[in-house]
């Protein structure tokens, strides 16, 4: 990742703390919150919406967060996203890459962004991550405190 010579990055911390792994992203945006590191701006969303496309507007590089259902290598990735049309019946709920893409259609501006992806395996209703959720977590963490907040 690029240092950002002062210009903000955004992180999209995505999920749903109540419905167990899908809390992830909010829970590591806990951790992001507690180290007092992170220079950026922090958002927790449920999901993404068309007018997150207007705060991307604000930044050189956003981040999202969120578990995915299946099992990754390290627990987690952290890989490029790209804008992409997204063919949908509603913009109530969009993918990174579609908010990606309506930045850039709508106000012309597309920054550097990734998405960062936790392996869940617990998606019932109830508070609290899995063991493996944790692990994960843990190891993403550990991962973004040494390879990321020390590049801002």
């Amino acid at each position: 990742m690029n240092t950002l010579n002062g210009e903000a990055t955004l992180l999209f911390a995505i999920g749903n703390d109540s419905r167990g792994d899908d809390g992830l992203g909010w829970a590591f945006a806990q951790l992001v919150e507690e180290t007092n590191l992170f220079r950026g701006r922090l958002f927790y969303r449920y999901q993404l919406q068309v007018e997150d496309a207007e705060l991307l507007t604000t930044c050189r590089q956003v981040i999202f967060v969120d578990a995915c259902r299946y099992e990754l290598k390290e627990g987690f990735a952290l890989q490029p996203c790209l804008p992409a049309v997204e063919s949908s019946f509603t913009t109530h709920a969009l993918s990174p890459s579609a908010v990606l893409q309506c930045c850039y259609e709508l106000y012309d501006h597309r920054p550097e962004a990734f998405q960062l992806l936790l392996s869940g395996s617990n998606w019932d209703l109830k508070q609290g991550l899995s063991p493996s959720a944790v692990r994960h977590l843990r190891t993403a963490f550990r991962f973004f405190s040494e390879k990321v907040l020390l590049l801002q």
